[in-house]
């Protein structure tokens, strides 16, 4: 999603009106020092105040945990919606493993969600060797489950499951070593993407009969390991139920692909106490544990006001925190001309056709984005030289990469995952200058992912060679000289 070059330009100069309409105003006052204006939350305000740190456009590269209780089932991405869709795969998995929906539902992997053999000290000395120079921590997913203290929210990690701050103890571990930090939001969708928990299977011997989430309420955790908390606060209520009827598992999971599944959603207008809720613990998150980066899983900012509430909110705290300096990053998706300005913009599993004016991200996964034993087993994963080349041809567009490496249920990561980290390591110490701190050059690697097929181009597992011609070390060590950065300082 490339804005052309005449809308890039009108963006450029509408910023570069604003900024020197405030210059002009400060020069008429020399004595006066105040501080930058704070932000408002709207896009002009944004747009006028925002500019990338210089710590994220030094940084380049960044180390996802993308790890919530979907990594449970080691099924792949999404599993807490697909289980639910009767003839998929996961519900198939899921069915033979923990039994129907209507009765062991999503709430239950929470529960089995232990993170026992969780090391966090450990896999950060490795992502450090890997050249990694921030960190991001998943805080809540779609499946609307927080994974740190959250003071509004009970479905939360402290509570259930793990029972640990998996937020805070990342955030403890991640400064100790120097990384700048950053925690990844995706709630905002998770009214209408938890739907499907409200069905029920098409055909069957309980055709018919609805889900886990049609029928628990607070009362049903008596004697429970759930006792005092809802049900319905964890899958968000009847937003938009699947009607009765429908007795093709096909046409229900058309119904759901054309209704709960679209992705472009304005806030439940039905549920307002959602949005409320989703506001109250997104800057619970921001306040308690002072990110340096905030991820929104969105095209655009989540949530109406809501999200430009919160961004606001992220933005003028950052200041606080840094003595009047601006070191926030927030990553949105899907963004058009000068709304780019105001954020820094990620494109999911994608990159740019050439160098961008503005910093900009690209996140992808080694594998799937929730742990899945099939990629593990069937040797799918990235090679370090795929990651390598990525890496490489987005910063030569003046991009970062944040990398994704899927982690089990007990907080481990497999044999396959570390040889690729294990590769990238081993060529950023012997290459790693020419990635960490440059800018683009006048010339880059163009083409090589065309923006306009970014959004999910690169498919899970693809590229995923374990041994092509790339792989080779002198392949991967020749790749600085093909796309070199100009170092700042």
């Amino acid at each position: 999603m490339q804005a052309n070059k005449t809308t890039a330009d009108a963006a450029l100069t509408r910023r570069a009106v604003l900024q020197a309409t405030a210059a002009a105003g400060a020069l008429a006052a020399p004595l006066a020092h105040a501080a930058a204006p704070a932000f408002t939350p709207d896009w002009e305000s944004l747009i006028a105040g925002y500019r990338a740190p210089d710590w994220f456009r030094d940084a380049k590269f960044g180390i996802w945990a993308h790890w919530t209780a979907q990594c449970v089932p080691e099924a792949g991405d999404w599993y807490a919606r697909n289980m639910y869709i009767q003839g998929h795969a996961q519900y198939e998995h899921h069915l033979k493993t923990y039994g129907h929906p209507s009765e062991v539902g999503f709430m239950e992997m929470n529960q089995r969600w232990k993170a026992e053999h969780w090391n966090p000290d450990e896999l950060l000395d490795l992502y450090v060797k890997c050249g990694a120079k921030y960190f991001v921590a998943l805080a809540n997913h779609h499946d609307n489950f927080d994974n740190f203290d959250s003071k509004y929210h009970g479905w939360n990690s402290t509570r259930i499951g793990p029972r640990r701050d998996i937020v805070g103890t990342w955030a403890k571990a991640a400064r100790k070593r120097g990384l700048r930090f950053g925690v990844s939001n995706h709630a905002g969708n998770a009214w209408h993407w938890m739907q499907t928990a409200y069905g029920y299977d098409a055909q069957g011997p309980l055709a018919g009969q609805r889900y886990d989430a049609f029928k628990l309420t607070q009362a049903d955790g008596k004697g429970r390991w759930w006792e005092g908390l809802d049900p319905q606060d964890l899958y968000t209520g009847r937003n938009m139920v699947i009607p009765d009827g429908i007795t093709d598992p096909k046409a229900a999971a058309d119904w759901h692909a054309a209704n709960d599944g679209v992705w472009h959603v304005p806030p439940p207008a039905n549920n307002p106490a959602f949005t409320r809720r989703w506001f109250l613990r997104c800057r619970d998150l921001i306040d308690s544990y002072r990110p340096d980066l905030l991820y929104f899983d969105n095209d655009g900012i989540p949530l109406g006001q809501a999200g430009m509430d919160i961004t606001t909110h992220f933005y003028n705290a950052s200041r606080a925190w840094h003595g009047g300096r601006l070191e926030a990053v927030l990553n949105a998706k899907g963004l058009h001309g000068d709304r780019r300005l105001a954020v820094v913009e990620d494109v999911e599993r994608g990159s740019r056709d050439d160098i961008q004016q503005q910093p900009w991200q690209t996140d992808t996964c080694i594998g799937d984005w929730h742990y899945s034993r099939s990629v593990f087993e069937n040797h799918q994963y990235k090679s370090a030289a795929t990651v390598i080349h990525i890496l490489c041809d987005v910063v030569s567009k003046n991009g970062n990469l944040l990398l994704s490496v899927p982690m089990k249920g007990d907080g481990t990561i497999d044999s396959d995952e570390r040889q690729t980290l294990e590769g990238i390591a081993t060529w950023m110490a012997r290459n790693g200058e020419a990635i960490h701190g440059t800018r683009p050059g006048a010339a880059s690697a163009k083409g090589r992912r065309r923006s306009r097929a970014a959004p999910w181009a690169n498919s899970p597992h693809s590229p995923s060679p374990r041994r092509t011609s790339a792989s080779r070390p002198r392949a991967a060590r020749s790749t600085p000289s093909r796309w070199a950065g100009r170092r700042t300082a």
